[in-house]
């Protein structure tokens, strides 16, 4: 084989790596978009929560069933 056609395979075998790769990382910034409104909205009810304590009343989450 050609040192010609053997560089040309590596440039191929290389650019598949580089498609794989870029669909990688574009699904991950999804993922991560996801995640991270996620955690805005996990601090935002917490927030919430720690408001209510302050209020005295017990939030409904930590409340004991009635059958207790």
């Amino acid at each position: 084989m050609s040192k010609t056609v053997e560089m040309e395979e590596q440039l191929a075998h290389l650019a598949k790596a580089v498609d794989d790769l870029s669909d990688v990382v574009a699904r991950q910034d999804v993922e991560i978009a996801i995640l991270t409104r996620r955690v805005e909205m996990l601090m935002s009810r917490e927030a919430e929560r720690e408001v209510a304590g302050n209020s005295g009343s017990i939030p409904l989450a930590d409340q004991k069933p009635p059958h207790w």
